[in-house]
């Protein structure tokens, strides 16, 4: 491993996402590789375009808005107290269609070990977020570390 400079942290759920997080610092020390940390946000309110008699459309964007802005501060905070150190830590939040643009994001930043949570999705999880680690993998140029983490009760 060591040809890896450049490694990336997937956050999709910035709550359950900490132990994955930690184990790219380590390595990122370990290895004085760059470590770069990417929430991908899919839009769920994305209703451009559609036809809909829809009056809450507003607050639907407010709260796409909050989402945002509350992901930017979960990754602020689990990342500040190493950046502050000196750690070379690069910030991402994309948003678009999750799998498309972790691998967009792993082309353009030219990376060499992906980190992901590997945890059972739920039947909900899964039916609104599907099992996009499978197709990831599939399609990774790079390495790829899984870090088990199960999400607690929700």
């Amino acid at each position: 491993m060591e040809d890896v400079k450049r490694i990336l942290v997937v956050a999709k759920s910035t709550k359950h996402c900490r132990k994955a997080v930690s184990c790219g610092i380590t390595l990122a020390k370990c290895h004085g590789a760059e470590l770069f940390v990417l929430h991908a946000v899919h839009n769920p309110f994305n209703l451009k375009g559609w036809n809909l008699p829809l009056v809450s459309l507003p607050s639907l964007e407010e709260e796409y808005a909050k989402i945002l802005k509350d992901a930017k501060a979960d990754i602020d905070g689990l990342i500040a107290d190493e950046k502050a150190k000196g750690l070379s830590i690069k910030e991402l939040i994309v948003e678009g269609e999750p799998t498309k643009e972790i691998l967009s994001t792993i082309e353009r930043e030219k990376i060499d070990l992906v980190i992901l949570l590997a945890h059972e999705e739920g039947r909900i999880e899964h039916a609104l977020f599907g099992r996009s680690n499978e197709e990831i993998i599939r399609k990774l140029p790079c390495s790829t570390l899984l870090v088990k983490q199960e999400p607690g009760p929700a």
